[in-house]
């Protein structure tokens, strides 16, 4: 049996963490490093590793995904943002489940 990731052992709460969202396909959080003000980790329940392991099933995931994150901007008063998805080792992927960051800067 493939070890738990970090991030199925968070969506399984085993480890205890704040979550800023949730519905059945997905999961948001705080990065515990962040980059800028605000920094989300838009995460699928499901584990998929990387953007290379998509598969047809998993299109209404990734494009709920997708429209959620205007919201959850908009939900920190972000009036702009930038997302950001790391695929592979050589992508800058540390953790292998895939996650979307959400990256912004709160108007002054």
């Amino acid at each position: 049996m493939e070890e738990k990731t970090l991030f199925s052992k968070i969506i399984d709460k085993e480890i205890p963490t704040e979550f800023v969202y949730e519905d059945d396909k997905c999961i948001v959080i705080n990065d515990i490093h962040p980059k800028a003000p605000v920094h989300l980790l838009i995460i699928p329940k499901k584990p998929i590793p990387t953007l290379f392991d998509l598969t047809p099933e998993d299109k209404d995931c990734m494009g709920h995904m997708m429209l959620l994150l205007p919201q959850l901007a908009q939900a920190q008063g972000l009036d702009g943002f930038k997302t950001q998805i790391n695929t592979g080792e050589s992508g800058g992927q540390e953790i292998f489940h895939l996650h979307i960051h959400l990256l912004g800067n709160k108007p002054s």
